[in-house]
């Protein structure tokens, strides 16, 4: 039985397997392809997922405006736009982030700290805080209450802490990875999937679904063996 949404890791990364370079710029050495293979997945999905320094970098959120993507939406009965929730502990986001004035549903997940300066603004339509005893979020709590709101399909958009958090706890079902044509190197440069990491007896094994290549660039889409 299915308890929480279906979960899909979407990034592209440098071919040492950087997500951003050692500054935490932004990451835009995707090509236009990677952009709408981006944009495919946002759109098939009820939700998207994503980290409070993952919008502090950008700024924005990517969102669907391919009109053959709108209308598969519209035919389905869904809104044009998923929701997109920020996952974050301390909510310590600026307002006048663009994000805010995006024509996109906002929600919220955070913990009742972090709630506090948002409620009774209208920046987010939905905030849920939930978290454990260690006033730490609780993401499998959250994930299973995403599901009963009828967010049943989730793209998870980074950082690499986030993704880590849910990896440990076998929160995540699939990864696509678009392995992008440069080096960024770097001790601090961030990875997909950052934390403490996991030891090679006990990491999550993979199975590869599928390989394309476009011009330069490699698309891999992986499952999470259970």
């Amino acid at each position: 039985m299915q308890y929480r949404p279906h979960t899909t890791v979407v990034l592209a990364m440098s071919a040492d397997g950087k997500i951003a370079d050692f500054r935490r710029s932004p990451a835009r050495f995707g090509s236009k392809t990677d952009k709408a293979h981006l944009e495919k997945q946002i759109a098939a999905s009820d939700a998207v997922l994503f980290g409070a320094n993952t919008l502090r970098a950008y700024g924005t959120t990517l969102t669907v405006s391919n009109p053959q993507l709108l209308q598969q939406r519209i035919q389905a009965g869904k809104p044009s736009q998923p929701i997109h929730i920020v996952i974050t502990h301390t909510a310590h986001l600026n307002p006048e982030l663009r994000f805010f004035q995006q024509p996109v549903s906002r929600w919220l997940i955070t913990t009742k700290t972090g709630a506090l300066f948002w409620q009774n603004r209208p920046e987010f339509e939905r905030i849920l805080g939930l978290e454990t005893a260690t006033e730490k979020i609780d993401i499998a709590v959250a994930l299973q209450h995403l599901l009963t709101l009828d967010i049943a399909k989730l793209a998870v958009l980074g950082g690499g802490e986030l993704i880590a958090s849910m990896l440990e706890l076998e929160l995540i079902d699939e990864l696509w990875l678009t392995v992008c044509p440069l080096i960024l190197g770097g001790a601090s440069a961030p990875t997909p999937v950052e934390g403490r990491g996991f030891l090679s007896q006990v990491a999550p094994q993979l199975q590869l679904m599928e390989v394309r290549t476009f011009e330069q660039e490699v698309f891999l889409n992986y499952r999470i063996k259970r």
